[in-house]
């Protein structure tokens, strides 16, 4: 795992000398990505300049330094990720009489692409990565990004610069002014947790999406304007292909034939992730990912897997005494950590430069504590990342089928006013009348009937703050670049919400959340569960084998039965949370009051402190649970103030 880096002066404005210590700065800021080596390389005839930053995980001599030559010296790499399939592409290059001076999978994949090209390439290859390729021939600067999006990758334009990155502090490494804040992007910020692709945060930086490359040819008059820059991006896979493709094509097959399948392609994916030259181990939170994770390892090796997991005291949030017991089963070398209110308070100094980009999942406090607890003992740790997405794992999956089926009793033309008769009672006599949270849940009713579309009912019950553009003072609503909705045969609605998750919450939310805390770590996270092939499989695989009769992931279950008994995971879904509604009213509650303080937001300008004040007040009298909507806004504030004052 590493960073990367580079910069190209369209200009021609800046000596070698400046551009060089410009790069400098951007890898010197990835050096937690990095701590084992650095490089850099720069092209003798043009103003381009290439830096990385490594962490030695696959061939730990000199022969895997980066920035990397091919063999014929045409192609300039910096790469950052694993190929996991590299020992298998290595074989087949062999037999082409490619021959090898070292054995990382960097000089694998530069090979393969001076042999067969960089789409093919792309193609051939299964792995987690973000790489820039600079053809000296054909002077075209290539980057690409892996299919379901593990590694970032950032690019645009800077001070009247071409950059790319892996993370966006490198650019304030970079002469001239700061990056300036889009107040758009802030809006899909509030209302998602992240800034979904390809935006940022900043003005004129974009990300790469996760399975396209990009092209962009380099000389002293090239100056691109954003159309340009989507021009030039190409898909070579995505997840709404792999869905239409499984949706069309269903695997018409019993459960022990559909287990027998599902258990060869990830146990391979998980042999093939535990390919290291360094300690390796694995998180374990008792849930049903990551302990069928565990269990796969366990088979694929004679060595106890380490493991390691969060907990708490509040019992609601704990996980911990589970995954012990899992641990105790599995026979591994387990480690646990308990985390308390000053952890999270200690850390939260830390989350603006870790996220450097706005972020607010509040788990994003245990994965880096759970990090840090790994990475004390291991380099590379195996995840269960993605089984929710790809199995019916999530609550909202429940809750949206709940929903939909409520508002299809109702024929379409009334639908607006039954909303508006529910809305007009109050969610306090609601209470009333049906007992427990049946006012909210009434309320959500009325304003799910209100929507005509899939992709408006998905994003109902995805969104915090549903009014962002109230909320962010001067922005306007800018579509999403990744929509589920021209997929044909997706009349399912569950289909249609795994998708979007997909597409959106899987590699913008839970992939960057473990991506940054990993990384400020030097940790290196690897999720079998996010193979292409798994994905490809699980898409294949019929809905009936995943959720029926109000149980989800019901083959991973039934997978994880081969190897512990039932009754050490089957329990409702926990998640990997932060009580952090109840540390809002309590030992954080001085830390935000500060952050959203009236007379501060109005100073700065960003957000409508009326609105913002007035959900605080609610939540600290227990009126509301704003917590989500808070964390979003309290991320932002402290970000602002690490990186902008």
């Amino acid at each position: 795992m590493c960073g990367i880096a580079g910069l190209f002066d369209y200009m021609d404005s800046s000596t070698a000398e400046s551009l060089g210590r410009e790069l400098k700065g951007m890898t010197d800021a990835l050096s937690h990505r990095g701590p084992d080596d650095s490089g850099a390389w720069n092209d003798a005839d043009l103003p381009l300049f290439l830096g990385h930053r490594r962490l030695s995980i696959i061939d730990l001599s000199e022969a895997g330094h980066q920035p990397m030559l091919s063999a014929s010296g045409r192609f300039v790499i910096v790469f950052n990720g694993e190929i996991y399939n590299f020992k298998d592409l290595a074989a087949l290059l062999g037999k082409e009489g490619v021959r090898f001076r070292g054995h990382s999978d960097t000089e694998v994949l530069l090979a393969a692409i001076e042999l067969w090209g960089l789409s093919k390439t792309l193609g051939q290859c299964t792995g987690m990565f973000a790489f820039a390729l600079w053809d000296k021939k054909e002077k075209l600067l290539h980057l690409a990004r892996d299919r379901i999006g593990k590694k970032p990758l950032y690019f645009g334009h800077h001070d009247r610069k071409f950059v790319f990155t892996s993370e966006l502090k490198s650019l304030h490494a970079l002469d001239g002014p700061k990056p300036e804040i889009d107040r758009n992007s802030l809006a899909l910020f509030m209302q998602n947790n992240y800034v979904p692709s390809p935006w940022s945060i900043y003005k004129g930086i974009y990300k790469l999406p996760p399975g396209h490359s990009a092209t962009f040819p380099i000389n002293k008059t090239s100056a691109w304007a954003q159309e340009d820059f989507f021009e030039n991006i190409t898909p070579y896979w995505t997840v709404r292909d792999a869905a239409q493709n499984g949706v069309n094509n269903p695997l018409d097959v019993s459960i022990d034939e559909a287990l027998e399948a599902l258990q060869g392609t990830l146990s391979k994916a998980v042999s093939q992730r535990m390919i290291a030259d360094v300690p390796l181990g694995a998180f374990l939170s008792g849930g049903i990912d990551s302990s069928l994770i565990v269990s796969l390892m366990a088979e694929n090796s004679s060595l106890a897997a380490k493991t390691f997991s969060i907990g708490y005291k509040e019992k609601a949030y704990n996980e911990a005494q589970h995954a012990k017991k899992v641990a105790a089963h599995l026979g591994t070398d387990h480690t646990e950590l308990y985390l308390r209110p000053d952890n999270a308070l200690n850390v939260l100094g830390d989350l603006p430069q870790i996220y450097d980009e706005p972020f607010s999942d509040s788990s994003q406090i245990p994965t880096l504590f759970v990090s840090q607890l790994a990475r004390q003992h291991v380099t590379v740790a195996l995840s269960g990342d993605g089984g929710d997405e790809l199995f019916y794992g999530y609550a909202r999956y429940f809750e949206g089928d709940n929903l939909k089926n409520k508002a299809s009793m109702i024929p379409a033309p009334f639908r607006k006013g039954a909303a508006a008769c529910i809305q007009n009672i109050p969610t306090g006599a609601w209470r009333t009348i049906m007992g427990g949270r049946s006012g909210h849940r009434m309320h959500a009713l009325a304003d799910f009937l209100t929507l005509q579309y899939a992709d408006q009912q998905y994003a109902f019950l995805m969104t915090h703050w549903k009014n962002a553009y109230a909320l962010v003072n001067g922005a306007q609503e800018r579509d999403r670049y990744f929509s589920a909705y021209d997929v044909t045969n997706t009349e399912n609605f569950t289909h249609l919400m795994m998708l979007h998750d997909q597409l959106n919450y899987l590699p913008e939310d839970n992939l960057v959340k473990v991506d940054r805390a990993s990384m400020a770590h030097s940790l290196e996270i690897r999720s079998p569960l996010l193979d292409h092939n798994v994905i490809e499989l699980a898409w294949r695989i019929p809905m009936r084998l995943k959720y029926h009769d109000g149980e989800g992931k019901i083959i991973l279950r039934r997978l994880l039965e081969r190897y512990i008994p039932k009754e050490l995971f089957d329990r409702p879904k926990q998640g990997f949370a932060v009580p952090v509604a109840e540390w809002l009213r309590g030992p954080l509650k001085d830390w935000g009051e500060n952050l959203l303080n009236a007379d501060r937001l109005r100073e700065e300008g960003f957000l409508n402190a009326e609105l913002v004040r007035e959900r605080w007040d609610e939540h600290q009298n227990g009126t509301h649970d704003w917590h989500p909507r808070l964390w979003n806004v309290l991320m932002f504030q402290q970000w602002y103030e690490h990186w902008h004052k």
